[in-house]
């Protein structure tokens, strides 16, 4: 069954632009393991999905990075099942610029909790912008990191991945 957008016009429903450190997705060539990430996220309103963008602080090594969504659920930490997923090439010219993931129209709706991960092919290896906030003020919602060895990973809520979730108005 196709999904077809109400819609061509989108809107940030949630936009973190705050960006003063890197997380590393990918595979660098010292380290055997590869590296994950994502964030967790409360959808403030429903309405279709459009699109997913994070933020490329640095291209080290170019290649194809994947983006999947899932609904989350806090309080066991669970990823269920990808919702939809959406995958580019970024190239060394993409550093310090947004990239956009357009995803399948998918019904969001308000108060629930998604998280998008993040993986790399190929050997590519890239820096995401993300926010490392105080000890008094942690994120709304969380970023996740794991890697090969530990793919369960991680929760913090003193960080958050540099992102925008865009609906369809």
């Amino acid at each position: 069954m196709e999904t077809t957008k109400k819609s061509s016009h989108s809107r940030p429903v949630i936009t973190q632009a705050e960006n003063n450190t890197t997380l590393w997705i990918g595979h660098m060539k010292s380290d055997p393991n590869d590296h994950f990430g994502g964030q967790i996220f409360t959808c403030p309103s429903a309405g279709l999905l459009d699109n997913i963008q994070v933020y490329s602080a640095s291209v080290h090594h170019p290649g194809e990075l994947v983006l999947t969504l899932h609904e989350f659920d806090g309080a066991a930490k669970t990823w269920g099942p990808a919702l939809g997923s959406s995958k580019l090439d970024v190239h060394k010219k993409d550093h310090a610029k947004w990239i956009r993931f357009d995803l399948p129209a998918l019904e969001l709706r308000q108060g629930s909790t998604y998280g998008f991960r993040l993986e790399t092919h190929h050997n590519a290896m890239i820096g995401l912008g993300e926010a490392a906030a105080g000890n008094e003020h942690p994120f709304v919602g969380q970023e996740w990191k794991a890697d090969s060895i530990d793919q369960r990973g991680h929760f913090f809520s003193y960080f958050s991945l540099t992102y925008k979730v865009e609906l369809c108005a």
